[in-house]
């Protein structure tokens, strides 16, 4: 049974990126049609998968997390406009039967993505 899941590591300070606010989107050519809204949990995890099992099918999809927010809420000192703000990944998912899991890692200047396991 095929599942999307996602974690957020905070790099700056160390530890998981708990609280931040994840969108989750399916993509069909330009329509972007909103699938679920999340927090992640104190572990920088959400509670439950995002999609599963059947809700999970091929395509483009678009993973938001709500990164300036959370830097703000720690009072962290940035500039205006905030260099790394709503961070956008958009991915493929090519087998709905595959797990596919789709971490941030992220700072107030910088962020990476990878597939993860």
């Amino acid at each position: 049974m095929g599942k999307l899941t996602t974690h957020v590591l905070d790099t700056a300070n160390g530890r998981p990126g708990a609280g931040i606010k994840v969108e989750l989107f399916a993509l069909t050519g330009d329509t972007r049609r909103a699938l679920k809204t999340t927090h992640t949990n104190h572990d920088g995890r959400c509670d439950e998968p995002l999609l599963e099992g059947d809700t999970l099918v091929a395509g483009e999809y678009e993973l938001v997390f709500a990164a300036g927010d959370y830097f703000a809420s720690l009072g962290t000192k940035v500039p205006e406009p905030r260099f790394v703000d709503r961070v956008v990944l958009r991915f493929g998912v090519a087998d709905a039967n595959a797990h596919y899991h789709v971490p941030l890692l992220v700072s107030p200047f910088s962020y990476s993505t990878y597939r993860g396991s």
